[in-house]
This record gives structure tokens, sequence and C-alpha cells, in this order.
């Protein structure tokens, strides 16, 4: 049975991708001029994940990537006037509304009332925490988790942490190489939602997508209303 659920954050429980694919488009509009915006996209792309391993994930990290970037394609030569609109560009994205998707709320609501609830997250800590309590969730969470990555060590150590064996942990994300390998990886179950829009760096080998349905401890979701059902075929399957 299961005794604790795990819930990534970022385009799982609320929308995320779409603020970063809008400020991308401003971006474009600052350096207009400077370089074509195709080149310039590709640029970034690659900045920012390079940049990962420097600043780790989250929108102030991805901040020092537009300006890293900038700073290329106009060799050095950008105007500090830009420099600025690309800090206020990070500002916004920082403090903008929450949106969560549909049937969030109402489903962590419903299952707060039987299982422990925890957020497991990668990201900037002041950031995450500062979004849980802007989306309304913070109460049905007992535990928040706001972690550099996501991998097989991370979910172990969460385990041991909450003393739960791994058939009693369920991690729910849109994410294959984060949420999903890793927990199923360790023993535990994972609810995989895709999100209609895929980072560059999250994105999954094929022959790793081609062997989740193999894996009994694998459920596949168009949204969050289904996960109570999910939890019911594990009660069975236990």
């Amino acid at each position: 049975m299961i005794e604790i659920i795990a819930f990534d954050g970022d385009d799982t429980l609320w929308h995320e991708a779409p603020l970063f694919q809008s400020s991308v488009m401003k971006f474009k509009g600052i350096l207009a001029g400077y370089h074509e915006n195709d080149r310039v996209h590709d640029i970034l792309s690659d900045k920012a994940v390079n940049n990962l391993k420097h600043f780790g994930y989250g929108v102030k990290g991805f901040t020092l990537s537009l300006i890293e970037t900038a700073l290329d394609v106009t060799e050095d030569r950008i105007p500090a006037a830009k420099i600025r609109n690309i800090l206020e560009l990070g500002k916004e994205m920082m403090n903008a509304p929450i949106n969560l998707l549909d049937g969030v709320k109402e489903t962590v609501d419903l299952l707060s009332r039987t299982y422990k609830l925890i957020l497991l997250t990668k990201g900037d800590l002041f950031h995450q925490e500062a979004k849980v309590t802007r989306s309304g969730l913070g109460d049905y969470f007992q535990q928040l988790e706001i972690v550099a990555k996501k991998d097989d060590h991370i979910y172990e150590r969460i385990l041991n942490k909450y003393g739960v064996a791994a058939g009693q942990f369920l991690m729910v994300g849109n994410s294959v190489p984060s949420d999903i390998l890793p927990a199923l990886e360790v023993g535990a179950y994972a609810a995989h939602i895709p999100y209609h829009l895929e980072w560059a760096h999250e994105k999954a080998q094929d022959e790793d997508r081609l062997k989740l349905p193999e894996h009994q401890r694998y459920f596949l979701l168009d949204n969050l209303r289904s996960l109570p059902e999910v939890l019911n075929q594990i009660s069975v399957l236990s």
C-alpha cells in the first residue's frame, strides 16, 4: 500500500514551461537587430543546458544564461540598458502568477486526507518555496524537498529519510529522466503525466521510453484527476 506520494512541481502541479517560452520571445525582442532569432534560440538553449552544472535549475540561473547569451551574440557590445531589460525580465519571471494545471487542487486536497504528501522538485529553494506558497497548495504538503537533481541516489535518500519502503512510495511527475526512471530504478511506483512542452535537457532516450510500459510500477496518466484510480490499482496489485 502506498504511504507517501511525492509530487514534482513545475509542469506537474502548475504551468512553468510556457513562462520560459514567453520570456525567450521577449528576450529575442531585446536582441532584435543583433542576430537572427533562430540562432539566438540555439545559443541560449546551449548556454542554459551547459550552465545547469554551474547555476542549477530555476529562473535565476536562466537569467544568467540570458545575460551570457546576450554578451556572446553582441560580442560584448550590448548596451547596459538592455542588460537591465534582461534583469527585469528575470524579475518578472520570479514574480509571475502561479497557474495550476487542471484538477490539481481538488485532487491534492482529496489525497491529502489519506496519504502523506511531499513536494519533491528541482530548482532554487527561495523561488520554489515562494511558488508553493503562492499556489495555495502549501497546506497539503507535509514536507518540501527542493533538490539540485533527481537520480536514484536522491530517491534512495528520500526513502531512507522518511523510513518508507520503495513499494510504499509513489512519484508523480512529467519528466521521464527525473521523475519516472530513477523512481522505478529504486523500486518505487511512478505516475507519469506528460506536459505538452518538453525541456531539451529533460528528454529521455527513445529506448528508455519504449521500456516504460513493461514496468508494472509505471502508470501513464492524461491528467492528475486519474491519480486516485491509479492508487486503487496499486492497492489491488499489492
